[in-house]
């Protein structure tokens, strides 16, 4: 079956993607309920803490620190050219590991235990210029709830520019995706600078997914986030360096931070080995439960790496966090024999690629193939 989102109908003014209904999972789920004791008899036993961890916070300093570093670093170096542009290369780097480490963890509430804690984590998002509350539902809510299903989850929808599941409609410019999309991963941060948040709360719907727009506290922060990242990304720099320096600063750091954050998504879900099911069309539902959904549709990379894992905060072990979301990063890799062994044990095909460049091949690979006019949806 093959869906295409990419008609809109007017709504006073602004154009919106039909809403579709919600998908329904199968429920009751061994496999899930023995998988949640397995990994909750491992922190009874090693006493460890799922949330709250020293290295945690202790990580969060340093990149936090780096981050810092970078930014008046730039200011102080008075405009000189390739310097400024080098350590904006790290600032971008630095922008990314913060959304890896500290924001994700806070926004999926896995940073501690303490509501207002996991809050100020989250909000770093708003300090590197995309909002908290529009993640919050774009990610946690649909990302996770959907995963990989065409049309639901919105993170696989980068239309017309590319085709990221086989239920997508292709145009021509697709055959050669596999070359051009990794440029445009790094554009990202710039389309949720400018476009993507306030679209989303203009329209109340990310997607075909409608969403709540924010209110009280909740748009007063959206409202602040974004002038404050404006004023610091721009106003503030323009007192110390050449207004064209400063907009190739900003376009330098957001292109390393673009394509960082997009490439390590695409790895754990836009490969060769990931499922795009869809849901039955008269019931709306998928065949398998959420838990199993997840397995099928999410690859790990690289799971064995340490290093891989402190720089992208464990989100190279994607199907841990997709089954344990609210699990501190830090765990991931030790839980990861847990779940590879469930999975096997009830037959189900654990999904990972040995290295990052297995897991970057895999990617052009499935961008070459959805791009090639022979590969449509059954």
């Amino acid at each position: 079956m093959t869906t295409t989102i990419g008609a809109v109908a007017p709504d006073e003014g602004i154009h919106r993607s039909p809403v579709v209904a919600p998908v329904k999972f199968e429920r009751g789920s061994i496999f899930h309920r023995t998988l949640r004791e397995r990994v909750e008899t491992y922190f009874r036993e090693t006493g460890r803490k799922q949330r709250d961890c020293w290295q945690m916070y202790l990580k969060s300093v340093v990149v936090l620190l780096v981050l810092a570093g970078s930014y008046f670093g730039i200011l102080m170096l008075g405009g000189a050219v390739l310097p400024t542009l080098l350590l904006a290369v790290v600032l971008g780097g630095s922008m990314a590991l913060v959304g890896f480490n500290v924001q994700h963890d806070g926004g999926h509430r896995s940073y501690s235990t303490n509501r207002w804690i996991n809050k100020c984590a989250a909000l770093t998002l708003d300090m590197l210029g995309a909002s908290s509350y529009v993640w919050a539902r774009k990610h946690n809510s649909i990302h996770h709830s959907y995963t990989n299903i065409t049309d639901h989850d919105d993170d696989i929808d980068v239309r017309p520019f590319g085709r990221l599941s086989p239920h997508q409609p292709r145009i021509k410019m697709h055959r050669v995706q596999h070359l051009y999309l990794w440029f445009l991963y790094g554009f990202l941060p710039v389309k949720w600078h400018f476009y993507d948040d306030f679209r989303n709360i203009a329209v109340g719907q990310i997607g075909c997914t409608k969403m709540p727009r924010p209110k009280g506290l909740d748009l007063a922060i959206f409202i602040g986030g974004k002038i404050f990242f404006f004023g610091m990304t721009f106003v503030l720099p323009m007192f110390f360096l050449p207004w064209w320096l400063v907009i190739a600063s900003y376009g330098v750091a957001t292109f390393v931070e673009g394509v960082g954050l997009s490439v390590v998504f695409q790895l754990a879900h836009c490969v060769e080995e990931a499922e795009f099911p869809m849901p039955t069309p008269e019931t709306h539902r998928i065949e398998n439960c959420w838990a199993v959904h997840q397995v099928e549709t999410t690859v790990d990379f690289a799971p064995r790496s340490r290093v891989l894992a402190w720089l992208v905060g464990g989100l190279n072990c994607q199907v841990e966090h997709h089954l344990f979301p609210q699990i501190c990063h830090i765990h991931y890799p030790a839980i990861s024999k847990i779940v590879e062994d469930t999975c096997r044990e009830f037959g189900l095909r654990y999904l990972s690629n040995p290295s990052l460049l297995a897991g970057i091949s895999s990617h052009f690979r499935f961008l070459r193939q959805m791009g090639r006019p022979a590969l449509t949806a059954a």
